[in-house]
């Protein structure tokens, strides 16, 4: 549905970003996480054609950002960080007149407002003015004005940040069920965000696209088959005995939780189990190596993430 070949943006000698390139596919929910001034916002910006790359395509449905921007920006609803907001205005009248910038048919914006509103959970403030609103519900308009004129594409920047922990909730609710009928692009420094709601995941560091990746490949799904096991015995005689098998590529040893007992987590061949687990559990009885624990164990966001950004 959308996709960036080779952005670049510089403001003057600075590369705020260096040869971005990805794809959105349609129906997704795709995270762009990075910690902050990775180059999430700039990315964002010129992908919905707020502000031009130095370099580089955008395509949007096929259609190139630069020279058919108006029907690129027809397929994209925008939340910014800090949304566009008009506090003196009620909900209902401010969303009516999105719709209006965004050319909705005049007779269908009443019922178009009615359909965003329930959607947002805004049907209940809809006559309330926009600064008496909580930042939760800000949040939530500025969420629907991102709907206003039913693009399939959204594309949210930072859609959880400041708000209070009920409020996140919420939200990720929110973005959860668009992600039911939408493509949705949305920006996080929050791992644990990331992981809760994408399919998909693209990892920004320095101003570079360093990851891109499904979210099950990124944990572990269907990679190697990683455990993690507590045995009594000498470290020095297990882990030469366990690198030895050839099902296991790698063996990391792990604090000690109690005398003469040795933690490890052993990453196996992915294609190993449960052959992988039966020849470990027969080399330590072989040994005469008392297994207390042995676990299959799933990568965490935060260890992919750690391993992609450490390598820069």
């Amino acid at each position: 549905m959308i996709e960036l070949r080779g952005v670049t943006k510089r403001y003057g000698a600075v590369e705020a970003i260096r040869d971005i390139s990805f794809t959105a596919p349609k129906g997704q929910i795709v995270g762009l996480l990075g910690q902050n001034g990775a180059g999430k916002t700039t990315t964002l910006n010129i992908l919905t054609g707020y502000m031009p790359p130095t370099e580089g395509l955008v395509l949007v449905a096929g259609m190139d950002m630069l020279t058919q921007s108006r029907d690129c920006k027809r397929a994209i609803g925008y939340l910014p960080e800090k949304p566009p907001l008009y506090d003196e205005m009620t909900v209902r009248s401010y969303l009516k007149f999105v719709c209006e910038l965004k050319e909705v048919a005049r007779k269908a914006i009443p019922a178009h407002v009615d359909e965003i509103m329930a959607t947002c959970g805004l049907t209940e403030v809809a006559e309330r003015l926009i600064g008496h609103l909580s930042k939760g519900y800000r949040q939530r308009v500025g969420v629907a004005q991102a709907l206003c004129g039913d693009p399939p594409v959204l594309v949210l920047d930072e859609p959880t940040v400041g708000l209070d922990p009920r409020q996140v909730v919420e939200i990720r609710a929110l973005i959860r069920q668009l992600g039911q009928n939408h493509t949705v692009i949305f920006s996080s420094h929050l791992l644990s965000e990331i992981q809760q709601l994408c399919q998909r995941v693209i990892i920004l560091h320095r101003g570079k696209l360093i990851r891109e990746a499904d979210m099950a490949e990124l944990t572990g799904a269907g990679d190697a088959l990683m455990l993690r096991a507590a045995i009594k015995g000498r470290q020095q005689d297990l882990l030469p005995a366990l690198l030895s098998l050839p099902c296991v590529r790698r063996v990391k040893p792990l604090k000690q939780s109690a005398p003469g007992v040795t933690e490890v987590s052993i990453e196996c061949e992915p294609t190993s189990s449960p052959d992988a687990q039966t020849a470990i559990f027969r080399l330590l009885c072989a040994m005469d190596a008392p297994i207390m624990q042995l676990v299959t164990e799933q990568d965490t966001l935060e260890d992919a993430f750690l391993r992609a950004t450490s390598q820069e």
